[in-house]
């Protein structure tokens, strides 16, 4: 049995590699990226794939059996993106398709979700064997932001008073490597989400409370957030978005607790204390 997995040298890719290898034969995985020089530390084989390039998808995916399509990155892109993979996998006889999507992709109010909605709707539509991950929030997208609050004195957000339920990127890694190697998941879509919810001042406070330092939880009208994210060099898009993002969070749109993600790997997700600490 071959698996492929896309995006194999981004951050989640990276990890799923990882998980695989440690259920798997190194040479049952085949690395999907757009450079195969920078999948050479893998250790194993990759193979060039641009989602963005239609042409030629389907020859890279000859023999795979089961496809991990881990979401693009170009937002406003990735519906056509995606189709793309869909298509391909078609025409090389994957029998297997797995999607990284978003939390609730269908109801979510994050501007992200359209285009994962749009993606499950093709993939359901294609005839393919499915399985949807829908991936709540990475606690790294909040821990990534410690050493900025450790510099101004405090975190800043627009998320209020909102309840996440992040996971660690590795908690998802793990649940898409247990979904590629294990049987009984085709058709199933899972809401896959941190075992324990949080609030910004709760994240704040364990810093504080690790890192000596007292960082209060400063929060911001969506406009002003976005604009102190420019200030810090963001591009205009990406703060907007960001901004955008913790205002979904304000109203729980990161907030689960149907507890999917523990039970398919078969542990407690990874406490924010600890993320806290690999951040700091």
């Amino acid at each position: 049995m071959t698996i492929a997995i896309t995006g194999a040298t981004g951050q989640l890719g990276r990890l799923v590699v990882e998980k695989l290898k440690q259920k798997v034969a190194s040479d049952e995985i085949v690395a999907l990226v757009r450079d195969p020089a920078k999948a050479a530390d893998l250790g194993v084989a990759a193979r060039a794939f641009d989602y963005s390039k239609a042409e030629g998808l389907d020859v890279a995916l000859q023999g795979v059996d089961t496809l991990l399509l881990i979401s693009g990155n170009e937002i406003g892109q990735r519906a056509v993106q995606h189709a793309n993979v869909i298509e391909a996998a078609k025409k090389a006889g994957v029998k297997h398709f797995v999607y990284t999507s978003l939390l609730r992709a269908d109801s979510s109010p994050l501007s992200l979700a359209p285009e994962h909605a749009q993606t499950e709707q093709a993939i359901k539509a294609s005839g393919l064997d499915y399985t949807i991950l829908r991936n709540g929030w990475y606690t790294e997208n909040y821990t990534g932001s410690v050493g900025a609050a450790l510099g101004l004195g405090a975190l800043y957000g627009s998320a209020g008073e909102g309840k996440i339920s992040s996971a660690a990127r590795a908690d998802y890694a793990e649940a898409a490597a247990v979904v590629l190697t294990s049987a009984g998941h085709q058709g199933k879509t899972y809401e896959l989400a941190g075992d324990a919810s949080y609030n910004l001042s709760e994240l704040a406070a364990e810093i504080s409370a690790q890192s000596g330092k007292t960082i209060p939880y400063t929060n911001l009208p969506e406009a002003d957030y976005a604009a102190a994210l420019k200030q810090a060099g963001l591009p205009d898009f990406f703060a907007e978005a960001i901004a955008s993002w913790d205002t979904g969070a304000s109203h729980n749109a990161l907030f689960d607790e149907g507890h999917q993600l523990s039970r398919l790997i078969g542990r407690p997700t990874t406490p924010l204390k600890e993320s806290v600490k690999a951040a700091l």
